[in-house]
């Protein structure tokens, strides 16, 4: 794609979106970070995992995106404890009056997929999931499926309860493109809140159009690949994944608690990320501050404490806090 063609679709594809956060703010009050990243991720081809406390929209704020889009094929996935990785991804039934074996597909099969609460099942049942989100088939019995394009799964957690919740597994976790925190909403917009009622509404009564289309998204996936990163920025990203592998060369403060940094996939995320949120800002290029902005999202699941800094509750947002500050841009 050349340069006038690219600045051309970015300039449709970013107005595009700004209509999508519109749409979804009659919804959502307040949480604009939330609507960028389902945005981004969406863009990037990638997955979200969202943790917050109860009663702060999770839910609705992926429904919400759904609605923004013509046609798709929306599911929900409540995960519990009872749960079997068929009632996921699907099963084999025995027709006795045909005396054949056919396919139930499961809820997994999906353009939007919603995770609720998914570690409140077990990990055998988390990683009936591992398959679908990285490789976007489904195996069920001796077939294997291909999952609709696009395909975008939105997992929340809750990080009060300790009690029936099994943690995630690192290799699960590494398949979520973001992780975002949900946190309550600021008062003034909690006021707009109360006002709007929004707890008690049908999703029809929001007024929600159609502005974009599955074809739509699937170009903006291949669009953002032609964003331009320069070298020096390439550089800037592997030095900041550098910092979260040995932390002590940057003379990082927090380097006694991490024990494990980001993979290179990472590496290909934040870089991927960055030119996602160039483009929504009707850019054709990626800036220090696309990579800074995104940051946060794509590595505070993958930096790994030690027991020393699990124990002393370190963030892991004040460690990539730090390397930002610490690493410069070369």
């Amino acid at each position: 794609m050349n340069n006038l063609d690219l600045e051309n679709a970015v300039e449709v594809y970013s107005n595009m979106f700004k209509r999508v956060k519109t749409e979804m703010k009659k919804a959502i009050i307040g949480q604009d970070h939330i609507l960028d990243t389902l945005m981004r991720a969406l863009i990037c081809n990638g997955h979200v995992l969202v943790e917050g406390v109860p009663g702060v929209a999770k839910t609705l704020v992926v429904s919400v995106l759904a609605e923004t889009i013509k046609d798709v094929i929306f599911q929900r996935i409540q995960f519990t404890p009872d749960l079997l990785p068929t009632d996921i991804t699907g099963v084999t039934i025995y027709d006795e009056k045909k005396g054949e074996f056919y396919i139930v597909k499961g809820p997994v099969f999906g353009n939007i997929v919603i995770g609720d609460e998914i570690n409140r099942t077990p990990p055998k049942v988390q990683s009936s999931m591992l398959q679908a989100m990285q490789e976007r088939q489904v195996t069920i019995g001796k077939e294997t499926f291909d999952l609709p394009k696009p395909f975008f799964v939105m997992a929340t957690q809750n990080p009060v309860e300790t009690k029936g919740v099994y943690p995630l597994p690192e290799a699960q976790v590494d398949r979520f493109l973001f992780k975002s925190l949900m946190t309550y909403p600021k008062k003034e917009d909690e006021v707009d809140i109360v006002e709007n009622n929004s707890d008690n509404k049908e999703m029809a009564e929001y007024g929600i159009e159609h502005v974009i289309t599955l074809n739509d998204i699937l170009e903006v996936q291949r669009i953002v690949k032609d964003i331009y990163i320069s070298d020096e920025l390439k550089r800037y990203i592997l030095h900041i994944i550098d910092a979260t592998r040995k932390p002590k060369k940057y003379d990082m403060e927090n380097a006694p608690y991490m024990q494990w940094g980001g993979s290179p996939r990472a590496t290909i995320y934040l870089g991927l990320s960055s030119r996602a949120h160039a483009l929504l800002n009707g850019r054709t290029y990626v800036k220090p501050e696309d990579i800074r902005t995104v940051a946060k999202e794509v590595l505070r699941h993958r930096i790994i404490l030690n027991y020393e800094g699990k124990a002393k509750e370190i963030g892991t947002d004040d460690i990539i806090e730090e390397i930002i500050k610490k690493v410069p841009v070369l």
